[in-house]
Protein backbone atom coordinates (compact mmCIF):
# COMPACT_ATOMS: atom_id res chain seq x y z
CA UNK A 1 0.00 0.00 0.00
CA UNK A 2 1.28 3.35 -0.96
CA UNK A 3 2.29 6.45 1.38
CA UNK A 4 3.26 9.59 1.36
CA UNK A 5 4.34 13.14 3.49
CA UNK A 6 5.30 15.91 2.84
CA UNK A 7 8.91 17.29 3.72
CA UNK A 8 10.48 20.67 4.09
CA UNK A 9 13.74 21.39 2.62
CA UNK A 10 15.78 24.35 2.01
CA UNK A 11 14.24 23.64 -1.77
CA UNK A 12 10.80 24.03 -0.44
CA UNK A 13 8.01 21.13 0.52
CA UNK A 14 8.39 17.90 -1.28
CA UNK A 15 5.83 15.89 -1.60
CA UNK A 16 7.91 11.84 -0.93
CA UNK A 17 5.54 8.61 -1.75
CA UNK A 18 6.76 5.18 -1.32
CA UNK A 19 5.53 1.65 -1.44
CA UNK A 20 6.04 -1.02 0.87
CA UNK A 21 9.76 -1.12 0.09
CA UNK A 22 10.31 1.50 -2.27
CA UNK A 23 10.80 4.81 -2.99
CA UNK A 24 8.05 5.63 -6.32
CA UNK A 25 7.93 9.66 -6.18
CA UNK A 26 9.06 13.15 -5.44
CA UNK A 27 7.23 15.75 -6.30
CA UNK A 28 7.67 20.00 -5.71
CA UNK A 29 4.56 21.53 -5.16
CA UNK A 30 3.82 22.69 -8.37
CA UNK A 31 5.24 19.74 -10.33
CA UNK A 32 4.00 19.52 -14.50
CA UNK A 33 2.61 15.72 -14.55
CA UNK A 34 1.41 14.62 -10.66
CA UNK A 35 0.25 11.12 -10.06
CA UNK A 36 -3.39 10.77 -9.25
CA UNK A 37 -4.00 11.60 -6.06
CA UNK A 38 -5.40 8.06 -4.80
CA UNK A 39 -2.10 6.42 -5.86
CA UNK A 40 -0.20 8.57 -3.19
CA UNK A 41 -2.25 6.65 -0.53
CA UNK A 42 -1.97 7.62 2.87
CA UNK A 43 -0.95 10.45 4.48
CA UNK A 44 1.71 9.62 7.10
CA UNK A 45 4.64 11.25 9.28
CA UNK A 46 7.79 11.95 7.91
CA UNK A 47 8.94 9.49 10.84
CA UNK A 48 8.00 6.85 8.58
CA UNK A 49 10.96 4.89 8.47
CA UNK A 50 11.40 4.63 4.76
CA UNK A 51 10.26 8.34 3.80
CA UNK A 52 12.73 9.01 7.01
CA UNK A 53 15.26 7.32 5.24
CA UNK A 54 14.69 9.33 1.63
CA UNK A 55 14.68 12.80 4.39
CA UNK A 56 17.89 11.86 5.41
CA UNK A 57 19.30 10.98 2.06
CA UNK A 58 17.70 14.07 0.27
CA UNK A 59 18.79 16.52 3.48
CA UNK A 60 22.55 15.69 3.09
CA UNK A 61 22.40 15.53 -0.86
CA UNK A 62 21.37 19.47 -0.07
CA UNK A 63 23.55 20.29 2.20
CA UNK A 64 26.71 18.94 -0.08
CA UNK A 65 27.38 16.05 2.25
CA UNK A 66 26.25 13.77 -0.33
CA UNK A 67 26.69 12.92 -4.07
CA UNK A 68 24.10 9.98 -5.05
CA UNK A 69 21.59 8.45 -3.61
CA UNK A 70 21.61 4.33 -2.18
CA UNK A 71 17.76 4.05 -2.26
CA UNK A 72 15.37 1.42 -3.49
CA UNK A 73 13.51 2.74 -6.09
CA UNK A 74 10.35 1.96 -8.17
CA UNK A 75 9.93 4.81 -10.72
CA UNK A 76 6.83 3.83 -12.92
CA UNK A 77 6.73 4.47 -16.50
CA UNK A 78 6.48 3.08 -19.98
CA UNK A 79 10.05 1.23 -21.84
CA UNK A 80 11.06 4.83 -23.74
CA UNK A 81 10.63 6.61 -20.18
CA UNK A 82 12.52 4.29 -17.89
CA UNK A 83 15.60 4.06 -21.08
CA UNK A 84 15.49 7.79 -20.63
CA UNK A 85 15.66 8.41 -17.03
CA UNK A 86 18.33 5.07 -16.83
CA UNK A 87 20.46 7.81 -19.18
CA UNK A 88 19.77 10.13 -16.64
CA UNK A 89 21.06 8.38 -13.55
CA UNK A 90 24.29 7.88 -15.32
CA UNK A 91 24.90 11.56 -15.58
CA UNK A 92 27.65 12.12 -13.38
CA UNK A 93 27.25 14.29 -10.13
CA UNK A 94 29.11 17.78 -11.03
CA UNK A 95 28.08 17.44 -15.17
CA UNK A 96 25.84 18.20 -17.39
CA UNK A 97 24.77 17.21 -20.82
CA UNK A 98 21.85 17.98 -22.87
CA UNK A 99 18.52 16.31 -24.57
CA UNK A 100 20.08 16.63 -27.74
CA UNK A 101 22.76 14.62 -26.47
CA UNK A 102 20.70 12.09 -24.49
CA UNK A 103 18.17 11.82 -27.83
CA UNK A 104 21.28 11.05 -30.12
CA UNK A 105 22.35 7.93 -27.98
CA UNK A 106 19.09 6.38 -27.31
CA UNK A 107 18.11 7.24 -31.29
CA UNK A 108 15.07 9.29 -30.64
CA UNK A 109 14.16 13.17 -30.72
CA UNK A 110 15.33 15.82 -28.27
CA UNK A 111 11.63 16.43 -28.10
CA UNK A 112 10.84 13.06 -27.07
CA UNK A 113 13.31 13.05 -24.75
CA UNK A 114 12.50 16.21 -23.27
CA UNK A 115 8.72 14.92 -22.59
CA UNK A 116 10.54 11.62 -20.98
CA UNK A 117 12.79 13.78 -18.85
CA UNK A 118 10.05 16.19 -17.74
CA UNK A 119 7.93 13.02 -16.42
CA UNK A 120 10.28 11.65 -14.20
CA UNK A 121 8.80 10.92 -11.25
CA UNK A 122 12.29 11.06 -9.18
CA UNK A 123 13.43 14.52 -8.59
CA UNK A 124 16.79 14.95 -7.71
CA UNK A 125 17.42 11.06 -7.00
CA UNK A 126 16.90 10.74 -10.59
CA UNK A 127 19.22 14.06 -11.51
CA UNK A 128 17.12 15.60 -14.39
CA UNK A 129 18.34 18.83 -13.58
CA UNK A 130 21.49 17.90 -15.33
CA UNK A 131 19.87 18.14 -18.54
CA UNK A 132 20.23 21.54 -20.31
CA UNK A 133 19.48 22.99 -23.66
CA UNK A 134 22.05 22.41 -26.33
CA UNK A 135 23.55 26.21 -25.89
CA UNK A 136 23.79 25.91 -21.88
CA UNK A 137 20.85 27.55 -21.14
CA UNK A 138 18.80 26.15 -18.63
CA UNK A 139 15.54 24.58 -19.86
CA UNK A 140 12.21 23.72 -17.81
CA UNK A 141 12.35 22.08 -14.47
CA UNK A 142 9.62 20.19 -12.99
CA UNK A 143 11.01 22.00 -9.88
CA UNK A 144 11.12 25.89 -11.52
CA UNK A 145 14.76 26.95 -12.76
CA UNK A 146 15.43 28.60 -9.32
CA UNK A 147 15.18 25.55 -8.13
CA UNK A 148 17.57 23.84 -11.27
CA UNK A 149 19.88 26.70 -10.64
CA UNK A 150 20.59 25.97 -6.69
CA UNK A 151 20.97 22.32 -7.38
CA UNK A 152 23.80 22.91 -10.65
CA UNK A 153 25.01 25.55 -8.41
CA UNK A 154 25.19 23.04 -5.29
CA UNK A 155 27.01 20.35 -7.79
CA UNK A 156 29.79 22.64 -9.03
CA UNK A 157 33.26 21.76 -7.75
CA UNK A 158 34.11 23.95 -5.04
CA UNK A 159 36.66 26.01 -7.02
CA UNK A 160 34.18 27.01 -10.08
CA UNK A 161 31.42 27.68 -7.54
CA UNK A 162 30.91 31.38 -8.20
CA UNK A 163 30.38 33.33 -4.74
Amino acid sequence: MNRHAVVSTRIGDLTVVVSEAELLGIYFPHHWVKPAAQTLGERVEASDPLIALVVEQLESYLSGSRVSFDLPVRPEGDAFQRRVWAVLEEIPYGETTTYGEIAARLGETAQAVGKAVGQNPLSIVVPCHRVIGKNGSLTGYAGGLKRKQFLLDLERPVGARLF
